[in-house]
């Protein structure tokens, strides 16, 4: 049977790829900060506890990092020698040098991408998906620009149930999410936290959908779920990595969220009781919803331990009052950012032209690591503005090479980051960011101090926001999609 409708079905499976069961999910990433539920206000990587005099001796560092590094980065690419090995991915008669000889996995062959796909008897069945598609053979098959293609094997089918019904468009998308313009060898992969792919997804303003990149016990995944087990098959126009299972555009966040209720349920009830769950994106369908179309968005979601860090008290008043509930809105509100995506190594900024009538994009205000290389560490600020008003959020980026530590408002640390969506990103925080203190206001509670917020003090918090329009913030604010 052709396999370009033997993919997926058209939403249920493509959730299920993309975000793994919770199970998964606690073994393969949350277990950064130990379990979740259970972590301390300064469970973090080490690598985030990294500040002030540290942070300066690691930029005036970089010449000494540099040779161990570099070290690193040749090591890497060694990395494909502990995972599983799928013997013969392409007839011997094909490389221009035996496996292994030039240092990885895969060896070497004068094959383009999209012959050596054919010629290997793993991928048959992807293969036959991308001859469906003019276009994409193009892509696999010219020399005029390299790629890097993350091909499931045919083993990846087996479970995939059959459907004749299935979009060419959906395909398509899928098999776009596939490739990676330009070459990433496992070293360079190492270096990111996500690779930009050939997919151009709309609800992320014409930007590349990207693939999240992690390195556990459990070998190289993608997206959490999709294990590496072939690496390092260099080809004329590219590299080729064999990955075990399909790679499905995620879903947008909303759906993304409600997939780990017990680690967001708290965050849904809120949505819900305040009706943020019922925003979408302005479609200019005339039915009313004149807002504005998501260009991206980045969710700091707050896990179920952020809300039991509020106290009982300020979560009695926030769940269970009428006057509650519109501080607990402005509290949502703090923490989405439309039409900004903030990755913890790539930004997709606003368009230019929606501000100043310009042409591209601000997305180069940090850039992937590879760029400034050499340099040290490197810092980044970013002031985002948030669905409250005129609250801003102030992010602090340190990259370190392939280390990040994110810093939100001084004090508050990523507990997951790089959590994909459809429409964005969700980075979740296991404390709730609270505006601080305006000026000629001094604090009169710590968290990491004294616990659970005072109702008083989380109402002086957000009050600014709501008395300057009256009660009613924000009403025209753009869709934040579905929480």
């Amino acid at each position: 049977m052709k396999y370009a409708t033997v993919v997926l079905p058209f939403v249920a499976a493509a959730a299920a790829f993309v975000i793994p069961d919770e199970a998964t999910a606690e073994q393969l990433a949350l277990d950064t900060n130990g379990p979740t539920e259970k972590a301390s206000s300064s469970s973090s990587p080490w690598w985030h506890k990294l500040s002030g005099p540290v942070d300066d001796l690691l930029s005036s560092s970089g010449n000494a990092f540099d040779a161990a590094l570099d070290t690193l980065n040749t090591r890497a690419g060694k990395l494909s020698s502990f995972l599983p090995k799928v013997v013969d991915f392409l007839p011997s008669r094909d490389y221009t040098s035996k496996p292994g000889e030039s240092g990885h996995h895969g060896g070497q062959t004068n094959l383009t991408v999209y012959q050596a796909i054919h010629a290997s008897n793993y991928t048959t069945k992807f293969a036959a998906l991308v001859d469906d598609y003019p276009d994409l053979v193009e892509k696999l098959n010219s020399t005029s620009a390299n790629v890097t293609a993350f091909v499931p094997t045919n083993k990846a089918f087996e479970h995939i149930p059959h459907h004749d019904d299935v979009p060419k468009e959906f395909i398509e998308k899928v098999i776009q999410y596939h490739i990676v313009p330009g070459l990433y060898p496992v070293g360079r992969v190492l270096f990111h936290h996500t690779l930009p792919t050939s997919l151009i997804e709309e609800h992320l303003g014409g930007r590349p959908q990207r693939l999240r990149v992690g390195l556990s016990l459990f070998g190289l995944r993608l997206n959490f779920y999709s294990k590496v087990v072939v690496a390092n098959i260099e080809t004329k126009n590219g590299i080729i990595h064999g990955v075990e299972s399909i790679l499905v555009p995620p879903p947008p966040a909303g759906k993304v969220i409600s997939l780990f209720p017990t680690k967001f349920s708290t965050l849904q009830l809120a949505a819900e009781k305040t009706g943020l769950s019922h925003h979408r994106h302005g479609d200019g369908d005339g039915d009313g919803d004149d807002r504005p179309e998501l260009t991206g968005l980045t969710l700091f979601a707050p896990t179920n331990t952020a809300f039991e860090r509020l106290g009982p008290g300020a979560n009695a008043f926030l769940f269970n009052t009428e006057k509650g509930l519109t501080y607990l809105k402005a509290l949502l509100q703090y923490h989405i950012v439309v039409n900004e995506t903030l990755y913890t190594d790539k930004f997709y900024g606003k368009k230019k032209g929606e501000e100043d009538g310009g042409e591209g994009d601000d997305d180069d205000y940090y850039e992937d690591g590879e760029k400034k290389r050499g340099e040290g560490a490197r810092h980044y600020h970013l002031d985002l503005p948030t669905l409250l008003g005129d609250a801003h959020l102030a992010v602090d980026v340190t990259r370190w090479y392939g280390f990040v530590r994110v810093l939100i408002n001084g004090r508050v640390h990523i507990a997951l980051e790089d959590g994909l969506a459809r429409d964005g990103v969700i980075q979740a925080v296991d404390d709730i960011l609270i505006p601080p203190r305006q000026h000629g206001r001094p604090a009169s509670w710590d968290l990491d101090l004294d616990g659970g917020i005072p109702v008083g003090e989380l109402v002086a918090r957000l009050d600014p926001y709501l008395e300057r329009d009256g009660g009613s913030q924000n009403e025209q604010e753009p869709a934040a999609g579905e929480l």
